[in-house]
């Protein structure tokens, strides 16, 4: 099939004449490729009638030839459908309010099953027992074959219609790959140092996973196979029919891999391996838990060396929050899943000795751009700590960035509002839901429909790894997710020795294992660049290199009581990236799912740490997923064990990284509760949280609040729930929970300072309006309470450290905001999802102040901090140090709130918060208005079952 090509035209300057014949070379390159006949499969009857729909922007397209990629940097044109549903994603923010059923095309796609005969723009038959029709709306494939092999083919084909480049990325990223393949981009090499050290598998590690499901998942692992490899097989028939016909993505040119004009150069082929890499990138990324239990560990001992053990222990537990009686839930109906928790009396913890932690270094040998020449292991460069978030010397330590199994900050965006059926209109369940993968350009997911033999569903699936739907709606139900994050990551303490008996160092490369001196098996990626006309990064490399052990791989090196020991982190999910693809077949199956109990079946089977979401005309349902292990009795999760036997997770087999694992009713789950909401939040009772800040103020707060209301009002609509989750997406968390007891604090006595007066009434009226960062009108790209949106910005960070420091100390106060930051406004550079992403207010320290607030203002307060921190306990001081950082605040003007960067000038706040689509190619997208809101999104109600 020939390319999609530019039809959107957008304003650009015209370059040079030589680019003008570049195109007009690349246009008499393209080819039509053959179309033949298939035979048509049964109909399917689609149940939704309608009442589906989906939105995922910017676009379905994701590739690009050389031509599409010239003209998109000198005229501003697209290729067709890749922007395509970027306006109706961001039009919401201007028309949520106004939104009724009738409306919702205007902002979401029609999700029903098919193509009407007019609305069809292309169908392509790559075998004769499959075809592919893409829609003139939005270019979505939708796949339809007459047998299981072509239509699994079908999708592969599909797949590299849309994401061939992308998918060709990230089977790189997973083996840590990419500077080699791709250019020595500081972004480049922060993705690959992201992503190798959390799975750093060699080619057999990644076959012996392809091997594990075929043989030990029985029929369903045989028949998943077979659709991997006709998913693969579909791939590389694209891949050779785009490069002989010369339409395939223009990057390979511009990296260098394929020579525009002799056409000499080769796309390797995909292999069934590539998919668990790719599987490694994604699971890890969105589908972890726990660990972080290191830097758990220095908090803790800086809490006990400031107050002693007994008192700190207090203090530090008071911040970790494991089970918190005020924190959001999404089983609200008092069941309890009692997992993780903290133990009566912990046995095996291994705290290191005070000052004897180092981060294991990753990164050896740079030469060239952005290094030193040194033979030794040097910190990476200042611009890629900053965009990148890495930590430590260049390393990427346990906890210091998303998807690395950490419980401090780990990225988890996704949403979901689900209603019962006896508080909407119609008396079907109403869902709102979608996970928040990111902002990309071309997007990490793909849309599509498949239907075939056993396979029947509609939605998105992450590109490489699509042969089933993993997220969307089959013919009389649909589903979702959410990253839930609960522990399923922990820190084992090996202690050291050397072969020869010797005395080890932290140096030591061998570990005790069951008595035994065993080796550490040392793992390295050595990656090397040179300049191509898409990166122009001087020649350079360097080397990755991890340390692995029966207890995972080496993040720390200390001492505990004096004996050198390494830190491992080990995740249930590691050697088993893939396994998860029963769950997604089933779910994908109409003769399995049928109801919400085979739902929760069928999701129980994905072993990743997700919640999972379900909806049909009859039962709104939820599930958690993940291989929780069974830990052994008296093992506190929360912070670094001894690899011993006797605290080892029970049934451990470290071969195969297999354990014993809870059963499925000991898996947070229900059916039918009046309703449902999740934002990474907590998900019930008892059910302990991984990491710091699941509290008394998190950002699921703003869902639960309207979800809840609407059901009390009743007659709930698709549109009256999309309402609710837009108006969420544009609230400043602060501004709605934290600012009516900021300003109850501030005004226990008269504001004398006219000045100051104004500023607290500016805040005063933000809140009242509902605190929200919008336009004042669609495209003036200005908030209607700018200055109060500004003031906050940079008030919040000020006003915490003069809340929390006095009290905890510097020390102490370091070491709980390297747990968990303070702040992640939409604004905010840092934190795990970093500038203009969208996601906001995940991670900071609302919790913490909203406790402390009402503890001064002598408040009831369940589970309570341990000590009252703003101005010591006396309201008097509390309110003199929050009004001494509003007045700071408020000095401070927009540029030195919103500093320039790459996309904005400073000073620019609408700017500073707007998304902007990360470029995984050679397509860029403009700015969009700031939501915070997931990526892939469906409104659903079913009004009639099978």
């Amino acid at each position: 099939m020939p390319p999609r090509t530019g039809t959107s035209a957008r304003t650009g300057k015209s370059r040079a004449a030589t680019i003008a014949a570049v195109l007009a070379l690349g246009a008499s390159l393209l080819a039509t490729a053959p179309h033949a006949g298939a035979a048509e499969p049964d109909p399917v009857t689609d149940y939704c009638q309608g009442q589906c729909d989906d939105i995922l922007p910017p676009g379905e397209n994701g590739n690009a030839t050389l031509v599409d990629i010239l003209g998109n940097k000198a005229f501003g044109t697209h290729p067709a459908h890749s922007d395509d549903q970027l306006d109706r994603y961001d039009g919401l923010v201007a028309g949520h309010t106004g939104l009724t059923d009738q409306k919702l095309t205007d902002f979401f796609n029609d999700a029903s099953f098919g193509v009407a005969k007019n609305q069809v723009e292309s169908v392509t038959s790559p075998r004769n027992d499959v075809t592919i029709t893409r829609d003139k709306v939005s270019g979505v494939p939708h796949i339809k074959g007459t047998t299981r092999y072509g239509t699994e083919f079908g999708a592969g084909f599909a797949a590299g219609q849309d994401r061939l480049w992308l998918m060709d990325l990230f089977r790189h990223i997973g083996r840590g790959q990419l500077t080699s393949f791709a250019g020595g981009a500081l972004a480049n090499q922060g993705l690959e140092q992201q992503f190798w050290p959390q799975a750093p598998y060699t080619e057999a590690d990644l076959q012996a996973q392809v091997e594990y499901i075929r043989t030990h998942e029985g029929p369903r692992g045989e028949q998943a196979m077979a659709d991997a490899q006709a998913y693969v097989d579909g791939i590389n028939s694209y891949r050779d029919k785009s490069k002989k016909g010369r339409y395939f993505p223009g990057e390979y040119v511009l990296t260098g891999k394929i020579d525009a004009i002799t056409n000499i150069g080769e796309i390797q082929p995909f292999e069934l391996t590539d998919l668990i890499s790719i599987a490694s990138v994604v699971g890890g990324q969105f589908g972890g838990g726990g660990g972080g239990e290191v830097q758990a560990a220095l908090s803790l001992l800086s809490a006990q060396q400031k107050y002693g053990v007994a008192e700190g222990t207090k203090v530090w537990e008071s911040f970790r929050q494991r089970n918190d009686p005020e924190a959001v839930l999404t089983v609200h109906d008092g069941t309890s899943f009692p997992y993780a928790g903290k133990p009566g009396k912990a046995v095996g913890t291994a705290l290191p000795d005070p000052g004897s932690v180092t981060a294991e270094p990753l990164i050896h040998d740079r030469t060239g751009s952005a290094g030193t020449d040194a033979k030794a292991p040097v910190k990476a460069p200042a611009e890629l700590k900053k965009a990148q978030g890495i930590y430590d010397d260049g390393v990427i330590p346990e906890g210091s960035l998303p998807g690395s199994g950490s419980g401090a900050q780990k990225r988890g965006m996704s949403n979901a509002l689900l209603v019962s059926g006896r508080h909407t209109a119609s008396g079907n369940p109403v869902a709102v839901f979608g996970p928040q993968t990111g902002y990309f350009a071309p997007q990490l997911m793909m849309l599509q429909e498949i239907q075939g033999p056993g396979i029947s569903a509609r939605g998105v699936s992450f590109a490489g790894v699509g042969m089933y739907i993993q997220m969307g709606r089959g013919q009389d139900y649909a589903w979702s997710a959410t990253s839930a994050g609960q522990d399923i990551t922990d820190t084992y303490t090996v202690e050291l020795c050397e072969p020869d008996g010797s005395a080890p160092t932290k140096n030591s490369t061998h570990y005790l294992d069951h008595g035994d001196c065993a080796a550490m098996e040392k793992l390295e990626r050595t990656n090397s660049w040179s300049p191509t006309v898409a990166d122009s990064t001087a020649k350079g490399s360097y080397r990755m290199q991890v340390w692995r052990t029966g207890y995972g791989v080496v993040t720390h090196r200390a001492t505990v009581d004096g004996k050198p020991v390494a830190y491992t982190s080990l995740r249930t999910t590691y050697r088993h990236e893939a396994d998860s693809i029963i769950g997604f077949q089933m779910l994908n199956d109409p003769s399995y799912v049928t109801d919400s109990a085979s739902f929760q079946k069928a999701a129980s089977n994905i072993d990743y740490a997700f919640n999972w979401f379900y909806a049909d005309s009859r039962t709104a349902a939820f599930y958690n997923s993940g291989m929780n292990p069974v830990r052994a009795p008296g093992v506190d999760p929360a912070l670094p064990v001894k690899a011993e036997k006797a605290y080892e997770w029970q049934g451990y087999d470290p071969a195969a990284n297999t354990a014993d694992y809870t059963p499925f009713a000991e898996h947070p789950h229900s059916s039918g509760q009046d309703y449902y909401v999740s934002w990474n939040n907590k998900q019930a009772q008892g059910y302990a949280s991984a990491g710091f800040g699941l509290s008394a103020v998190h950002r699921a707060d703003l869902l639960d609040e309207r979800v809840s209301k609407l059901v009390e009002e009743g007659g709930v609509t698709r549109a009256s729930l999309t309402r609710a989750m837009a108006d969420a997406a544009l609230t400043d968390l602060r501004g709605e929970q934290l600012l009516p007891e900021l300003l109850k604090v501030i005004r226990s006595q008269p504001v004398t300072d006219p000045e100051l007066n104004t500023v607290v009434q500016q805040l005063d009226s933000w809140r009242a309006a509902g605190a929200q960062r919008k336009e004042s009108s669609p495209g003036s790209h200005a908030y209607t309470y700018a200055d109060a949106v500004r003031i906050m910005d940079a008030w919040w960070p000020k006003l915490i450290d003069a809340e929390f420091k006095p009290g905890l100390g510097d020390d102490l106060y370091g070491a709980l905001t390297a747990n968990l930051a303070t702040d992640e406004s939409p604004a905010a550079s840092h934190g795990p999802s970093g500038a203009h992403s969208g996601s906001a207010f995940q991670y900071g320290w609302w919790g913490f102040a909203d406790k402390d607030l009402r503890q001064v203002l002598g408040q009831p307060v369940k589970g309570p901090l341990a000590r009252t921190y703003c101005g010591n306990g006396d309201l008097s001081s509390c309110r003199a140090a929050l009004l001494s950082t509003l007045k700071q605040a408020a000095a401070v003007p927009a540029a030195g709130v919103y500093p320039a960067d790459d996309n904005c000038k400073a000073g620019e706040q609408w700017c500073a918060d707007s998304i902007i689509h990360r470029a995984l190619g050679g397509i860029g997208q403009k700015a969009i208005h700031w939501q915070n809101r997931p990526t892939y999104q469906q409104v659903v109600e079913f009004p009639a079952h099978r």
